[in-house]
């Protein structure tokens, strides 16, 4: 049997934004579960055994830095990596505050993956052969 894939859970309110970061996640050997809301998200978050949450701060609804706090979240201990689109700073300082990496659209593949390897590691589980 091969070994599991980590499982990286993108939430964005963008299906482009979604379909995309899908795109590059599995070109890089991750699993990949996508949703368009943190609301949907916390519905199946304590079974899905995600490694790390992408999230963009501006959803509909509860935003990203929001989930990241939410009780859920921090008691299954999910890395969470924040993404915006807005030049604003004032997202990223509270971002930084409760720990969470961070990346301003447009970003590279390889910024993104760069964050989720530091955040959740590579792409295969710990102790697979």
């Amino acid at each position: 049997m091969p070994p599991e894939r980590k499982l990286i859970a993108v939430i964005d309110d963008d299906a482009t934004i979604r379909k995309s970061l899908e795109r590059v996640l599995h070109a890089s050997g991750y699993r990949c579960e996508s949703f368009a809301s943190a609301e949907e998200f916390l519905l199946v978050a304590s079974v899905c055994r995600a490694a790390c949450v992408v999230a963009d701060i501006g959803l509909d609804g509860m935003s990203g830095l929001e989930l990241a706090l939410h009780p859920k979240v921090v008691d299954l201990g999910l890395p969470v990596i924040l993404m915006t689109g807005s030049p604003d700073p004032m997202f990223e300082i509270p971002a930084r505050e409760i720990g969470a990496a961070f990346l301003f659209k447009p970003f590279t593949s390889e910024q993104l993956l760069e964050a989720i390897v530091d955040t959740a590691g590579a792409p295969i589980a710990d102790g697979a052969p």
